[in-house]
């Protein structure tokens, strides 16, 4: 954020008319890191980012060491996140009714001096209720774990019973629901246009959904700040890129800044 604040107003420097008349503007490393040293970013507000990225990404054990560390607590009970990656890893193993069961088994427990938390909690059990479409992901999700053991007659009357009265009333339910029974029709699933069903992509996407789901119940981000920080990051600097010469960070992964090739 404060990066991108930086990129951003050299850019409108740079929009000038006598910056756009001249050629493109070059920013030397000594000039740049200059202009980092003069931004102030408070070491509670870096904690607090990562936090916040530990908690949403379910590292449960990481999150309460940085906490007796760095003195920055949580903005949920951090028991709830062993819940909630239980869950998570159920959906990813292809247990999906296991994964209801711990859903509608999340336990509103009172925790002293908590009592935000204590309201969230009590959310936990409308989860499935409230939302339609995740329950519909999770039992079509169930589905086609069927017809990945090859239960083709329990997978039919599963899809008879318990899916065709959803798609009955939503067309959008409906078209889920032909294209995961279409998977029964080819005996090889290579052939059929929707065997992506099947790929562990779909079960990880249902897993992240089923995560939103229960960080929106507590009232916390169902995504970590920090990605969506580095994504403006890398805008900034693909907008800078068309007007500047400048030290560029290529790999976030280190974040060394690279000196520009003029």
């Amino acid at each position: 954020m404060f990066l991108s604040r930086i990129v951003l107003r050299d850019l409108d420097s740079i929009d000038s008319p006598a910056s756009m008349a001249s050629s493109k503007k070059v920013v030397t490393r000594d000039e740049w890191e200059r202009k980092l040293r003069d931004v102030k970013i408070r070491k509670e507000d870096m904690n607090r980012l990562v936090m916040n990225f530990l908690v949403t990404e379910g590292f449960v054990d990481a999150a309460d060491k940085f906490r007796i560390e760095s003195g920055t607590q949580p903005e949920i009970d951090l028991a709830t996140i062993t819940d909630r990656m239980e869950v998570k890893k159920a959906v990813q193993s292809g247990n999906v009714q296991e994964a209801i069961e711990k859903i509608n088994d999340l336990n509103p427990t009172i925790r002293a001096g908590r009592p935000a938390e204590q309201a969230a909690l009590l959310n936990i059990f409308a989860i499935l209720d409230t939302n339609p479409q995740l329950y519909f992901h999770l039992q079509q999700q169930k589905l086609i774990e069927l017809i990945r053991a090859g239960k083709i007659s329990e997978a039919l009357e599963f899809a008879q019973e318990e899916l065709a009265p959803r798609g009955e009333e939503n067309q959008t339910f409906l078209e889920e629901i032909e294209k995961t029974v279409a998977l029964l029709v080819f005996e090889d699933i290579k052939n059929c246009p929707y065997g992506e069903l099947l790929d562990v992509s779909q079960r990880l996407k249902t897993a992240s959904e089923v995560n939103a789901a229960i960080l929106t119940s507590q009232s916390h981000e169902k995504d970590p700040k920090l990605p969506s920080l580095l994504k403006m990051l890398l805008w900034t600097q693909n907008q800078l890129d068309e007007k500047a010469a400048y030290p560029r960070i290529n790999d976030l992964t280190t974040a060394e800044l690279q000196d520009p090739s003029i």
